[in-house]
């Protein structure tokens, strides 16, 4: 065989090597491939032509790159090698040990699993997750560069007293246990009205009209008779009976003791105020004539004021009987009234949607007025510690509330919290965590956007999937 025959001959072997490796790459066994020239051969001869960047192009003429570069000559003595990358590796061990699959992931990182092995919409296999691994799902992980640069800030869950208070408008109305109304019982004529009107301050006892009624008169001369009676006026029980017609007909103890005393049948009766109070409503004239059940005076005490507070539907849980109030009156800046909460109507206002909470407040200089516009501040705090976080640490999306647990070394894992009450800037957790669980109070939002948190979130309603 001639030296150019056996030189072509290598090359093609060379080449063909080469592209067997290239094509098989690490999936083959580690091949080493040497070829020597035999000692015929002369050394200093090139038997073939490479690529000059060591590409597995090869010529057995001289020939250039699509450059204008020559390509490298070969001589017959050069030893001519292919080591596979995966010979540098560490040998796999003869044993292996069985691992157990804990469950299959998305292959695209979606927070969706799998109990068994199946395909993604795009026909990609799920991966397998086994026992051994910590795959750590569901945590975000960040550098520490970035937790730096985006001024992350972690707390611990600790227990404390929430102070909330509740803010409503109301206003403020009479008891309505005191006012009174004056009213005859009887047909009778007004001989005489006090310089009393709507609005004036009465107390109890002043004369408001003098009053001729028949049947008082009538009743009245009875009364006198029985107790001036020479066979009667020693027996209590025979005037008691006619005493008590007078106060059926509404005569004050006033005027039925001033009658006792005169022993004189009177033409007219004066009529006093049955309480201290603001008079509300006069109807009373000189020389009318009134029907029994009319109205002719009505008196309120404002000592004691209602002030109806219209609390919000959302914050009628927070309520209850007892609670301490400051009501405030939009006419006297700076003037405090204290209560407490002593009814909540059973009833839900439709066109407002809140509900009214009665509060009773004492009103010794008379400055509340019924009707006038209050803005109450109820204390619902109970004092006793519960777990809070900053109201900052809490991701509300609407549908779900979640908290981002820093586990160090820059993980964070997103955790789905229930919550309770607020007040001074914290927020109670029902469920979630646990005390001394370090929180991010600060930049969760920046963690949010870093790591598609709404995903991770997804993922824990779907965590049922898992084996």
């Amino acid at each position: 065989m001639s030296r150019a025959v056996m030189a072509g001959a290598a090359a093609a072997a060379i080449a063909a090597a080469a592209a067997w490796l290239v094509v098989t790459g690490a999936q083959r066994s580690p091949v080493r491939v040497t070829m020597i020239a035999s000692a015929s051969a002369d050394g200093g001869q090139p038997i073939y032509y490479q690529d000059p960047d060591g590409k597995p192009f090869y010529s057995l003429t001289p020939k250039k790159t699509q450059d204008g570069r020559d390509y490298r000559a070969v001589p017959a003595s050069a030893d001519v090698s292919f080591d596979d990358a995966a010979e540098e590796t560490k040998p796999a061990t003869s044993t292996t040990t069985a691992r157990k699959i804990k469950y299959y992931r998305n292959p695209m990182g979606l927070p969706d699993t799998s109990p068994v092995p199946k395909k993604d919409s795009m026909g990609m296999d799920y991966i397998a997750v086994y026992e051994d691994e910590d795959s750590d799902e569901g945590s975000i992980k960040l550098s520490p560069g970035k937790i730096q640069r985006t001024g992350v800030k972690s707390e611990p869950v600790s227990r404390r007293p929430i102070n909330s208070t509740v803010r409503a408008p109301g206003t403020i109305q009479l008891d309505e246990r005191r006012v009174s109304v004056v009213a005859m019982r009887s047909e009778s004529f007004l001989l005489k009205v006090a310089d009393v009107t709507t609005g004036s301050h009465v107390v109890k006892g002043q004369p408001l009209m003098e009053v001729y009624s028949p049947s008082v008169t009538s009743a009245a001369a009875e009364y006198l008779a029985t107790i001036t009676s020479r066979t009667t006026s020693g027996d209590v029980q025979y005037g008691r009976g006619s005493r008590q017609r007078l106060v059926n007909l509404g005569v004050p103890e006033a005027a039925i003791s001033a009658l006792e005393k005169s022993r004189a049948v009177p033409t007219s009766i004066e009529w006093s105020a049955p309480r201290d109070g603001i008079v509300l409503e006069r109807n009373a004239i000189e020389g009318m004539r009134v029907q029994p059940g009319g109205v002719l005076f009505r008196i309120a005490d404002h000592s004691v004021m209602w002030a109806l507070i219209d609390i919000a539907e959302r914050d009628l849980g927070l309520i209850a009987k007892g609670q301490p109030v400051t009501v405030r009156a939009r006419s006297f800046p700076g003037r405090e009234f204290t209560g407490r909460v002593e009814v909540i109507y059973p009833e839900i206002k439709k066109e407002t949607r809140t509900a009214r909470v009665r509060i009773e407040l004492q009103n010794p200089d008379l400055i509340l007025l019924h009707d006038m516009y209050v803005d109450a501040e109820i204390d619902t705090g109970s004092g006793e510690p519960v777990l809070a976080v900053p109201e900052s640490a809490v991701l509300d999306s609407g549908a779900r509330q979640a908290v981002l647990i820093d586990k160090g070394e820059g993980r964070f894992e997103p955790r789905e919290v229930k919550l309770g009450h607020r007040g001074g800037g914290y927020v109670e957790i029902r469920e979630g965590v646990k005390e001394d669980e370090q929180v991010v109070i600060s930049a969760n939002f920046l963690i949010d956007a870093e790591s598609n948190l709404k995903a991770a979130l997804k993922g824990l309603s779907e965590a049922g999937g898992q084996p």
